[in-house]
């Protein structure tokens, strides 16, 4: 039965936030922008931080073309990654530039994903749908078209994957604590995620 005389509120989905950082250092320039960012989370959101350098992943092993092609599930800290990358709604990724790409933890990362879509059981590419992948990086260097190879692996990943792809928050800083002073970089960050 329907009740014409009253309107009931539809509470916003909850969104949660895993923050992957790949910095070789704590509190880099990137981890800090992100930071700054994730101040001003959109209401009701959760968040969870995870250094990846914290988690060490093991080489990755291509078993793709081996066999039936499927994988183990994951154990140690694959498991970990796996459960926070399959809980979130929203994905960022906060890597620094190394070399015109992502660092090495986010890369063997996302390297990982690879076998998590063939692990039976998991559905990884169809649960990866329709979530958000976001980037984050601090670039040192006057070009900031050095940045467009990191941005366009993420891009890529996130459409391969159907995911939403949220935008990137990009920033120069060529040493540590080099970033935009506090009230620029704050005014920048602060939409991000809305």
């Amino acid at each position: 039965m329907v009740n014409k005389g009253t309107v009931t509120a539809v509470p916003a989905p909850t969104r949660h936030f895993a923050f992957l950082l790949g910095s070789a250092r704590d509190g880099g320039n990137t981890e800090r922008l992100a930071r700054t960012a994730a101040a001003r989370l959109p209401p009701g959101s959760t968040s969870r931080w995870i250094t990846l350098r914290d988690l060490p992943l093991p080489a990755f092993d291509d078993l793709r073309h081996h066999g039936e092609g499927t994988y183990p599930p994951p154990e140690g800290a694959a498991a970990v990654l796996l459960e926070a990358t399959l809980a979130a709604t929203d994905l960022v990724i906060a890597s620094p530039l190394y070399w015109y790409g992502v660092s090495a933890p986010v890369k063997l990362y996302l390297d990982h994903w690879t076998g998590w879509m063939r692990v039976p059981g998991v559905d990884f590419r169809a649960r990866m749908a329709g979530r958000t992948m976001w980037a984050v990086t601090a670039y040192g260097g006057d070009d900031a078209g050095g940045v467009e190879p990191l941005l366009g692996t993420l891009r890529y990943t996130a459409r391969y994957l159907r995911m939403r792809w949220g935008g990137e928050l990009v920033a120069p800083a060529n040493r540590p604590d080099d970033l935009l002073p506090p009230a620029a970089l704050a005014a920048g960050a602060a939409r991000f995620f809305h």
